[in-house]
């Protein structure tokens, strides 16, 4: 019987095992749901599927720099006890490195280590979100990360165009604290703005401002608005008095990437 996507989705669905288990299982019973969910526990993999109905919204984040190269990789796990274990942050760390020298493809290498730290430490454990960042000619990469008691818990990696190392290292630390969403105004959904602009209309409206003077009110506070969002309009975190774009001077961001732990 020929296994189909739809068949490993609902099995996924019903368990909670990742979708090669369930191809796995659906493989090995002929397409029969009842008769690979049984061979699932039988193969001890019902436990785990229990687990990964808990949220795992503790973990660490490690970031790796691989000469034009860098990686972030997101572990996920329960509590903040694991997360801060040195197993669990080794392996985050390894993790990075490999993505950074391989890419995410490298990402099945760590199937096994996963299995085995979901029965040691009886936690709903998995990879979370990872990205590569890589820079092409005349541009450079950066990182940062911050840490908290011992694990990395807001990780950053950004590419820079027509800039050194240094700007895109100070950059990289201005992602980490003021948390864009957009790296530009055109990034942002239009469905977003639409909205936000009949928002601050029925504000404006609702403050009694005088009708001629409502489309600058407006347009004012949409601005204000993006300046939250978009990076390159926020205040730089060092001079607020100039915007990142400013602060720039004339180099471009070409990339970027960040992952906070619960965020």
């Amino acid at each position: 019987m020929t296994t189909t996507a739809k068949d490993v989705q609902a099995l996924r669905q019903a368990t909670g095992v990742g979708m090669m288990d369930a191809k796995r299982a659906l493989e090995a019973n002929n397409g029969d749901m009842e008769a690979s969910v049984q061979w699932l526990r039988v193969q001890g993999l019902a436990s785990a599927a229990k687990r990964a109905d808990r949220e795992a919204s503790e973990g660490a984040v490690a970031v790796v720099r691989d000469g034009n190269v860098a990686a972030i990789v997101e572990l996920r796990s329960e509590t903040d006890f694991v997360a801060k274990s040195e197993e669990f942050v080794t392996l985050a760390d390894e993790i990075a490195a490999h993505v950074a020298a391989e890419g995410q493809e490298s990402l099945a290498h760590f199937k096994a280590n996963i299995e085995t730290m979901l029965t040691t430490l009886k936690e709903n454990i998995s990879i979370g979100r990872v990205y590569r960042l890589e820079a092409g000619p005349g541009e450079v990469v950066d990182t940062y990360v911050h840490h908290q008691s011992g694990r990395g818990v807001n990780a950053v990696a950004v590419v820079l165009k027509g800039a050194n190392e240094e700007t895109a290292h100070e950059i990289a630390v201005h992602i980490a604290f003021a948390k864009p969403l957009y790296l530009s105004r055109e990034d942002v959904p239009q469905s977003d703005v639409d909205a936000e602009r009949k928002t601050i209309e029925e504000i404006t409206r609702n403050e009694g401002k005088p009708e001629a003077a409502m489309p600058k009110i407006i347009e004012g506070r949409l601005n204000g608005w993006y300046k939250e969002r978009v990076l390159l309009e926020q205040p730089y975190v060092k001079d607020e008095k100039e915007t990142v774009q400013q602060f720039l001077k004339g180099a471009t961001i070409s990339a970027y990437a960040q992952v906070v732990i619960g965020g």
